[in-house]
């Protein structure tokens, strides 16, 4: 026998809730559009930090090089010729490997900056950590080929220069990535993860079902 109190549970809830389920999983669906969209977004930004890092990285190269009249290194392009699997050539014939590399790489590892700038990692603090990163990038490659050596064994006044020419890669790229990250959208919120606008609703209205339907 359905008592009057059963009877009028169910109507307060069918009520109060009429559509709940359709609306929630409809909201979960837009929120991993957004997800998905918000991370796209970043990706590319990321890419426009990365290309901007790589510029100021080439710019300082060339003055240092007019001061020290150090020659061009071409390591990223014999590196890049291993990893493809390219017959051996002279460095006069592997300028375009060069140019590939040094700014493919470069560029491609801004998506990472930008991605720990979505995350909240950003700063002075966060550009250290990916200049760590992008030497260890350099490094593992270069030495997984057999075209690099260990940086402790060059000579001091090389890894000086290299580690100056990839600061400035790393905190150009970071200071680029986290403006974009934190300015990114047209109504100025920031890229990110983000709650569905009927996640709180949701929460609660699940909350107060419970208490509605919890028997006495």
């Amino acid at each position: 026998m359905t008592g009057v109190g059963s009877i009028r549970t169910k109507a307060v809830s069918m009520s109060m809730f009429p559509h709940h389920d359709h609306s929630s999983r409809s909201g979960v669906l837009s929120a991993r559009r957004r997800e998905a969209q918000s991370t796209a977004d970043v990706l590319l930004r990321g890419l426009l930090a990365g290309a901007t890092g790589v510029a100021a990285m080439t710019l300082a190269e060339k003055l240092e090089q007019t001061i020290t009249k150090r020659p061009n290194s071409y390591v990223p392009a014999h590196t890049l010729e291993r990893l493809l699997r390219l017959p051996v050539r002279p460095n006069h014939e592997r300028l375009g490997l060069n140019w590939a590399m040094h700014w493919g790489q470069g560029i491609a590892l801004g998506t990472v900056r930008a991605l720990m700038a979505q995350r909240g990692i950003q700063g002075p603090v966060a550009s250290f950590i990916f200049l760590n990163l992008r030497l260890a990038n350099d490094q593992t490659l270069e030495n997984a080929t057999g075209v690099g050596a260990p940086p402790w064994t060059w000579p001091r006044d090389e890894q000086v220069i290299d580690l100056l020419h990839k600061a400035i890669y790393a905190f150009a790229t970071g200071a680029v990535a986290d403006h974009l990250v934190e300015h990114a959208g047209s109504n100025g919120e920031q890229v990110g993860f983000r709650h569905h606008p009927d996640d709180w609703r949701d929460r609660e209205s699940r909350k107060q079902r419970a208490e509605i339907l919890e028997p006495s």
